[in-house]
């Protein structure tokens, strides 16, 4: 994956597999449409330094007038009214409410903006509980952006995948997640970030993930963009969860040498498809101990970075 994902739309022209499709501008005639459930609907409000008109209500009801709500199966909202300034509780609470007519949508990605729209520490987010509640048989849910994030234990059958990109994940809702049922989850990705743009939280919010004794089915974790990520290699290495995951991401973080060593010095990693260590700040040394102890993973050691010359500070991928 880019890590410059916050500076550009990540589903420009598809997404699932699915071209993405939007609604006509009011002054368009006759543009033709593609059925409702062959097409990710793109929804937007006016938002970040655009003309803020239509508002998102707006452009949510005529959506919903406009293609038969019945068949759509996935939905991106790229951007609301000020979203640097107005949470997405307007978004998710019209999710929410028309649940009932959205019987098909197993998809949803909150907050698909570029940064000339919203930088992404600048993106008020809401809870997205209600998403979850209110639709029991989606699959997947990204969301990016971080600042009022909220999120409430809950269990849900359905969900597969489950992403939230940030540069500071609130350690709330990194608990809450420790705290859901959710067991049919196979991918869980987390930005966590730097406490400059948000992240509050410690090592002791991730055990109730890292003992995957909620996530039986998960496959893949992703645990990335940290500026502590040396502490959660350690943890990872002696994690319950690893011993059943195909791939891992510990990437877009401040990964050194020390990480790595607990990494190479605790549980075997040899059982994983891949490993992605990517941008990170290991020697050279450290390198070829990692790939001569995992010939048979598919390791990505790319973006080697080197601390700043003058005070040794390391650099997360994504923050602002």
């Amino acid at each position: 994956m880019d890590h410059d994902a916050e500076s550009r739309s990540l589903y420009a022209a598809t997404y699932l597999g699915l071209p993405t499709a939007t609604l006509p501008e009011g002054g368009e005639q006759g543009a033709r449409l593609p059925a409702a459930g062959e097409a990710v609907w793109v929804l937007r409000g006016g938002g970040g330094y655009a003309d803020p008109d239509p508002t998102f209500a707006d452009h949510f009801a005529r959506f919903l007038d406009t293609v038969d709500p019945a068949e759509v199966r996935a939905i991106i909202v790229e951007s609301w009214e000020e979203p640097y300034s107005i949470s997405a509780d307007v978004p998710v609470g019209l999710l929410a409410e028309n649940a009932g007519r959205l019987p098909a949508l197993r998809s949803i990605f909150l907050g698909d903006m570029e940064s000339e729209v919203c930088e992404i520490s600048w993106i008020k987010q809401a809870d997205v509980t209600p998403l979850l509640e209110a639709y029991p048989k989606l699959e997947r849910l990204e969301v990016r952006g971080s600042d009022g994030l909220a999120l409430r234990p809950v269990r849900h059958e359905a969900l597969k995948m489950l992403r939230f990109e940030s540069g500071g994940l609130p350690g709330a809702v990194v608990r809450a997640l420790g705290e859901c049922d959710l067991p049919a989850l196979e991918h869980l990705e987390l930005w966590l970030g730097e406490e400059s743009y948000g992240w509050d939280g410690t090592l002791a919010d991730l055990e109730g993930i890292l003992s995957g004794a909620r996530l039986p089915a998960l496959r893949h974790l992703g645990l990335q963009d940290s500026e502590i990520q040396d502490e959660i290699a350690a943890a990872v290495a002696a994690a319950p969860i690893v011993a059943r995951l195909e791939s891992l991401s510990l990437s877009m973080g401040v990964l050194g040498d020390e990480g790595a060593e607990a990494l190479l010095s605790g549980q075997p990693l040899t059982h994983l498809r891949s490993l992605d260590l990517s941008h990170h700040y290991m020697s050279d040394d450290m390198m070829k101990r990692l790939r001569a102890a995992l010939p048979g993973v598919e390791l990505d050691l790319s973006e080697q970075e080197a601390p700043d010359d003058e005070d040794g500070w390391r650099y997360i991928a994504v923050g602002e």
